[in-house]
């Protein structure tokens, strides 16, 4: 088969290394981290433009590397190609194998952060959020103002700042995929910093 792949960047490793090994051609297209944080209007918008622009000659079907995530797939469509979601809630379902495992761990371990491999390689570490914003590659408060509203700036910015708030312990999810590059001690050590725990 020929398939499109539209994916977070979170994904990257595990879903480079799937492709790999795949009898299928396989395109893939992933899509910066955050686009969730946006809300639901932007993240249509911006995954119905990237499944638009798939060419049905090329994709007999597009598989999307998203979950839910707050609700940014919801109306998505493919007029051209068949369009696969999985049943997810996020990339952390995703990660986990299942939306039974997920809810599962969940439920076990209430206030649990997870990290990954995509997590800790394409997330932008709290103390460099200053740095990054002052280059123009973060949202500084103004523009969220601007783009949002005054309430809604102050809740994306309090909700981007609030681990300790949100989070009683840290998970790092291990794909067990010897290829891949293991970043439990930098998550041992966030969530030490954090003063929370960190549960494998």
């Amino acid at each position: 088969m020929r398939l499109t792949i539209i994916a977070c960047e979170i994904l990257f490793r595990e879903i480079s290394w799937c492709v790999s090994r795949s009898e299928n051609v396989v395109d893939v297209r992933f899509l910066r981290k955050g686009l969730h944080d946006l809300g639901e209007k932007e993240m249509v918008a911006a995954l119905q433009k990237e499944i638009d622009s798939v060419e049905p000659e090329r994709s007999e079907a597009i598989l999307l590397g998203y979950g839910l995530c707050n609700n940014g797939i919801r109306g998505l469509r493919s007029k051209k190609s068949k369009l696969v979601v999985p049943r997810a809630h996020d990339c952390i379902t995703l990660l986990l194998g299942s939306k039974e495992r997920y809810r599962q761990y969940f439920d076990a371990n209430p206030g649990t952060y997870f990290r990954s491999t995509g997590w800790a390689e394409r997330d932008v570490p709290a103390e460099q959020k200053g740095a990054y914003t002052q280059l123009g590659l973060l949202p500084t408060y103004e523009e969220y103002v601007k783009k949002y509203g005054e309430d809604n700036a102050k809740f994306l910015m309090e909700t981007m700042g609030s681990w300790e708030k949100n989070y009683s312990r840290m998970a790092y999810v291990d794909m067990g995929i010897p290829e891949f590059p293991d970043y439990s001690e930098n998550a041992k050590k966030e969530a030490e910093e954090k003063n929370g725990g960190l549960k494998q």
